[in-house]
């Protein structure tokens, strides 16, 4: 079985939440790491996802420590689609507009 994997970095404006797991998580960069495994018997090269986790990096008296939390990339894109919706309805609200200028 071949299997590569692949990382990248999202980022959070917000605090958000995952499916399956209590506790919230505060807003930064979190990495991505995607594993993906050869699809044999095809004419071509093709890989399957078989997993998607989280990087959460350790705070306080877990400092130094790193979890590696097993998400879908359909709860990743839901809390990014959560996240980039809070952040665009707190930038339209009435407390985020500036005052106009008076026209004399």
């Amino acid at each position: 079985m071949n299997i590569r994997s692949s990382r990248s970095t999202v980022t959070f404006v917000n605090a958000f939440d995952l499916s399956g797991y209590p506790d919230e998580l505060p807003a930064g960069d979190y990495e991505i790491l995607v594993e993906e495994e050869i699809l044999h018997g095809l004419s071509f090269e093709a890989y399957r996802r078989t997993a998607t986790y989280l990087m959460v990096h350790g705070k306080g008296g877990r400092g130094g420590r790193t979890e590696m939390r097993m998400i879908t990339e359909s709860d990743l894109n839901g809390a990014l689609r959560r996240d980039q919706a809070m952040t665009e309805k707190r930038n339209h609200s009435d407390a985020a507009l500036s005052p106009q200028e008076d026209i004399k």
